[in-house]
């Protein structure tokens, strides 16, 4: 595999197991040292996801790359700067941000199931924490990724968003806040483009369909429920994180050098526009 990252710095946000470990291990075998963050390092075992190491970090350290991992809560300002103040420190410059922290996840923890948040009567505490996780954690690692990607006039941050955010289907209108939080990803996605283009530094944004992470299939996406979203796929397959991995390395690679401010479903053709 051609090393097109080789010299090249990457945080990746949530990247302690799932899609966030595939985004991290594409970019280490494509040259880049890796910067692992998550709230929690060891989320893979939360959900029987194996790893070839001990860690995420071993395994990119196992490619000949360089690694390190930060537990952070990036809805938390300091926390957030105090994780890129690290990076700078230990790495001396940031070329890729890839902000994949988030999910529909419950205040109250993963064993609490997934929120309900239905449109007319989703519970404040619930909506906030949702829309933290993922809109305002990916804000803040947007401010502080700028800084010094505009210092070097380079850089490339890939938004993690959602189907849910592009359309409204009848099995997502339990999860109001999810959707409009990945919804908003995609609009501040063009906004900062827009500001942070003439620096030479893209923004894009992803948006995962219905893919098999060892979380999703633990909570279900398997058998039969799988083959009903199947049928709905025009590839009819689920996606696996490493068809997400892919399009992620188009878009920090120089193949997309003229590419900003966009949002590519990887779904399998599950959204037609």
């Amino acid at each position: 595999m051609s090393l097109k990252l080789q010299g090249k710095v990457a945080l990746v946000t949530g990247a302690g197991r799932g899609l966030g470990r595939a985004y991290a291990l594409r970019l280490a075998q494509i040259g880049a040292d890796v910067v692992v963050n998550d709230i929690n390092l060891d989320s893979a075992k939360d959900y029987n996801e194996k790893l070839s190491a001990s860690t995420v970090m071993d395994e990119i350290k196992n490619m000949g790359r360089k690694s390190i991992g930060i537990q952070a809560d990036v809805t938390k300002k300091d926390q957030v700067d105090g994780m890129f103040k690290q990076v700078l420190d230990e790495f001396g410059r940031l070329d890729i941000l890839v902000n994949n922290a988030g999910g529909n996840l419950n205040r109250l923890g993963a064993k609490a199931g997934t929120p309900v948040t239905y449109p007319s009567s989703a519970s404040m505490d619930d909506h906030q924490f949702i829309m933290d996780v993922n809109l305002t954690g990916t804000i803040l690692c947007c401010q502080a990724a700028s800084v010094p990607m505009k210092k070097q006039r380079y850089g490339k941050i890939v938004n993690v968003a959602s189907q849910a955010g592009l359309h409204v289907a009848p099995e997502m209108v339990n999860a109001m806040s999810y959707s409009v939080a990945k919804a908003a990803i995609i609009h501040y996605t063009r906004y900062l483009a827009a500001e942070l283009g003439p620096y030479n530094i893209s923004v894009n944004c992803i948006a995962p369909g219905w893919i098999a992470t060892s979380r999703a299939v633990a909570e279900g996406r398997k058998g039969e429920v799988a083959k009903r979203l199947e049928m709905q796929i025009p590839l009819g397959r689920l996606g696996t994180p490493e068809d997400v991995a892919k399009v992620v390395e188009f878009l920090v690679t120089d193949l997309s050098d003229y590419v900003t401010g966009q949002c590519i479903s990887v779904c399998g053709g599950y959204i037609l526009f």
